[in-house]
């Protein structure tokens, strides 16, 4: 039996990178999956690759209306919603006295405003549904501080917080609400560039692991999160990090590693 047999899914921001790669996994597990993301090309390519188990809707997560229409047409097509991943995000650098407040409203719009919507508006469903279950992504930047991106830590705390409270109001409700916080991970908004070989895993040098991080290992994580194994699990958060908020290694002190990071991971979805 797949994990997430006859379950139901909304996953955002799920045309590129780990939203991609987890509805791929959720359908290969049995689950019927609505795909989000405001990439329409993208998404309706996927979810044709898919087949009858996924379809494509264009949503932008900063409009209420678009959430109550998303979720209307997912109990309509495929009779209920079990499961939301509140992965759309969007990621802006910069000291904090150069940032410009459209900037900083814009990322908090995305990453905590358009999660809070859709929560509100995918609930009803859930509480329905007898099992459900939201998996916010944050970051590793919602467990620790990290300069240069002022905007985009304090909405991953936000998500983190979010989280917790939820799994209080939720929980006599049969909904379980958990939280996901990848770390540097080899998508287009963790490796931009497109590095490949050594210098991809250089900057994570000084991490437990000493690597970037591979879509699917978050993806997995959500699986289990999002699987009747977990159902014990709400207002938890989970570091998908390779150690990195464990902490850093300080070269030169017992316990530093010698060695050079490994090759960059070729392994694809299992």
């Amino acid at each position: 039996m797949a994990r997430l047999d006859g379950k139901v899914a909304i996953i955002t921001g799920a045309a590129h990178g780990m939203g991609a790669v987890t509805a791929r996994l959720f359908v290969a597990e049995g689950a019927k999956v609505v795909i989000c993301d405001i990439d329409a090309s993208v998404g309706r390519a996927l979810a044709e690759e898919l087949g009858a188990s996924a379809c494509f809707e264009m949503l932008d997560v900063c409009r209420e209306g678009a959430w109550a229409q998303v979720v209307g047409m997912t109990v309509e097509r495929f009779g209920g919603l079990d499961i939301l991943v509140n992965n759309a995000g969007i990621l802006h650098f910069g000291a904090t006295t150069d940032l410009r407040m459209t900037d900083a409203e814009r990322v908090l719009s995305v990453n905590v405003l358009g999660m809070l919507m859709g929560v509100k508006h995918a609930t009803p469903a859930l509480v329905a549904s007898g099992r459900g279950v939201i998996v916010n992504i944050s970051s590793t930047d919602g467990l620790r501080g990290g300069n240069g991106r002022i905007a985009y830590t304090a909405s991953k705390w936000a998500v983190r917080g979010l989280t917790k409270a939820l799994a209080l109001e939720l929980g006599p409700q049969g909904v379980r609400v958990v939280s996901v916080h990848p770390g540097g991970i080899n998508t287009r908004m963790g490796n931009p560039a497109g590095t490949t070989g050594a210098a991809l895993n250089q900057p994570y040098a000084d991490v437990p692991l000493q690597r970037i991080g591979e879509p699917h290992e978050v993806a997995y994580a959500t699986l289990f999160l999002c699987s009747d194994e977990a159902s014990y699990i709400t207002g938890a958060e989970l570091a998908v990090d390779g150690g990195w908020t464990a902490g850093v290694y300080e070269s030169g002190l017992p316990g530093a590693p010698a060695s050079r990071p490994r090759a960059a991971s070729t392994e694809g979805l299992r």
